[in-house]
């Protein structure tokens, strides 16, 4: 029986695993004109490969899920897979369709190629196709210290209402790239002016894959940090963040072990903290297995 996390960092540790914890041997490849985009669970395979016109199993030993090469264009594709998802979500048939957005996302083999096609983002992890997005650390210093602001996210919200956030995060819809949709979250999200977001300066990404019911989350997180200045106050936009807080590295470090805030969001902070020597190799046990922790071949 395991002992359950006390420390600081093992507490973080034992996220990084929940967050980290895809075992791609329960899974089979989704390909796309031969071309791997997804990974999908043995029994949504099965009952996808019954809609025999758009999807097909395939190869030996244990296959893979296939589109059906018939669909020739990214548009004959999109329309196949939204009538089945469309249906499945009728049928109430798995929970992830429950939060239904109507928003599309782009199916590619890799971030920089076109898309194959475009599928609605709460029917993604039963592909396991990958999910991109952008995070702003957005942060001040104030007499050597560092502080971050930080959201909450609305009690409205479909996934973990009320829980901490960044200053301004979003997924990267259909058709939309990392900086347009970096100026476009934190303008609606927290009212930063454009002048302003455009000093956001890139620091690299955070990955990770987990699977949950029957859907497979593969996610990478475009990272980028934002130093604004003292007088920078957030307000609250879209709605879909209640209200903004700034607080000191310390405290943050101390929060993202605990359950307070967005899992994928204590990935991005964490990664903020090795970056900027908050964290330590000499004095941080498992300083080496947070950084491979971060980073997950999607």
């Amino acid at each position: 029986m395991m002992m359950a996390a006390t420390t600081w960092s093992e507490r973080m540790l034992e996220l990084l695993h929940r967050l980290n914890n895809l075992q791609r041997g329960g899974c089979l490849p989704f390909c796309v004109q031969g071309q791997r985009v997804g990974w999908v669970r043995q029994s949504v395979a099965q009952l996808l490969s019954q809609k025999s016109d758009v999807f097909a199993l395939r190869g030996e030993a244990s296959g893979r899920l296939e589109l059906n090469d018939g669909l020739r264009s990214p548009q004959e594709r999109t329309r196949a897979v939204q009538e089945v998802m469309e249906d499945l979500r009728n049928q109430n048939a798995f929970p992830c369709l429950r939060e239904w957005r109507n928003e599309q996302y782009d199916v590619k083999a890799a971030f920089s190629d076109p898309p194959l096609l475009t599928m609605e983002r709460a029917a993604a992890p039963l592909l396991g196709i990958p999910r991109y997005g952008v995070h702003v650390n957005g942060f001040l210093r104030r007499g050597g210290e560092i502080f971050m602001w930080i959201g909450r996210r609305s009690q409205t919200k479909p996934t973990y209402p009320g829980r901490l956030d960044h200053l301004a995060a979003g997924g990267i819809s259909a058709g939309s790239g990392v900086w347009e949709t970096l100026l476009k979250e934190c303008g609606e999200e927290a009212c930063i002016p454009q002048s302003l977001a455009a000093m956001a300066r890139p620091a690299g990404t955070v990955s990770y894959a987990y699977q949950k019911e029957e859907g497979v989350y593969p996610e990478c997180q475009f990272v980028y940090d934002l130093e604004v200045p003292e007088s920078f106050q957030p307000r609250v936009g879209d709605g879909e963040v209640q209200e903004f807080r700034l607080w000191p590295l310390d405290k943050v470090k101390d929060a993202i072990a605990t359950e307070e805030f967005k899992p994928n969001c204590t990935l991005v902070i964490l990664d903020f903290l090795l970056r900027r020597g908050h964290i330590q190799p000499d004095t941080e046990k498992f300083y080496t297995k947070f950084v491979e922790k971060l980073h997950s071949p999607l």
